[in-house]
């Protein structure tokens, strides 16, 4: 990763990084939903992974506005 980025690159690249765990949170999530009769334990490895997912958004959410994550 050599490549010289300007602010504007930056900004696009943290929020299609962002979107992109916003997808993945979802997907785990449904995958929790699904397997709460069929698996439990895999219902569990499924909320984990959308608990780490939201985790990256938040932060990643924060990055881009900041304040945007807090509390009322």
């Amino acid at each position: 990763m050599t490549d010289v980025v300007d602010a504007d690159e930056l900004l696009r690249r943290i929020q299609r990084a962002r979107d992109w765990a916003q997808q993945e949170e979802g997907r785990w999530k449904a995958e929790s939903d699904k397997s709460q009769t069929d698996d439990p334990n895999e219902a569990l490895r499924a909320e984990i992974f959308a608990s780490a997912y939201e985790a990256v958004r938040k932060v990643l959410d924060e990055v881009v506005e900041p304040g945007g994550n807090e509390r009322a």
